[in-house]
């Protein structure tokens, strides 16, 4: 009687939990990217991530940036872990996809991965981004550029 007991409190402790987690977040705002021997780049970057409970989700990340010369576009998706913590909610992501490079129309398709976190503050429907920071490995036409920095704020809608 004891261990159904447990069980009962322990499922709707975790269904309590899942409940309060919200579903999805979007993502929006500025970054600044530094490519491996050149230019620090400004742009955008956009996030959904669909939340399978309050630790758990999977996110699709987009971004653009225009150093001088070309653009540089990503569009990746992976698992994102984050801490159900109140207020300020750490989390880190693995992502996986592609990049697009572009000067003067011509184009060039490669392979991207962006290992990183960070950190979100607020409650309830709204948060700050204070930051994102993700590593990020770019491979293009056989060569492979693993030095690339990507840093990220904006805001965060919870629904």
């Amino acid at each position: 009687m004891r261990n159904v007991l447990v069980c009962v409190v322990a499922v709707v402790f975790f269904s309590a939990a899942a409940l309060a987690a919200p579903k999805a977040e979007i993502f929006g705002g500025y970054q600044l990217t530094h490519f491996d021997g050149g230019p620090n780049a400004s742009g955008w970057n956009a996030a959904l991530t669909g939340n399978f409970n309050s630790w758990f989700g999977v996110t699709a990340d987009f971004s653009g940036v225009y150093p001088s010369g070309f653009n540089a576009y990503t569009y990746t998706f992976g698992p994102k872990i984050s801490a159900p913590t109140p207020v300020v909610k750490p989390f880190v992501h693995a992502l996986f996809g592609g990049a697009r490079l572009s000067s003067g129309g011509a184009s060039v398709n490669g392979f991207t991965a962006m290992i990183g976190g960070g950190a979100d503050i607020g409650h309830g429907p709204f948060a700050w981004r204070i930051v994102q920071f993700d590593w990020m490995s770019m491979r293009f036409n056989g060569v492979t550029d693993n030095k690339n920095v990507r840093v990220s704020t904006g805001i965060v809608l919870r629904f």
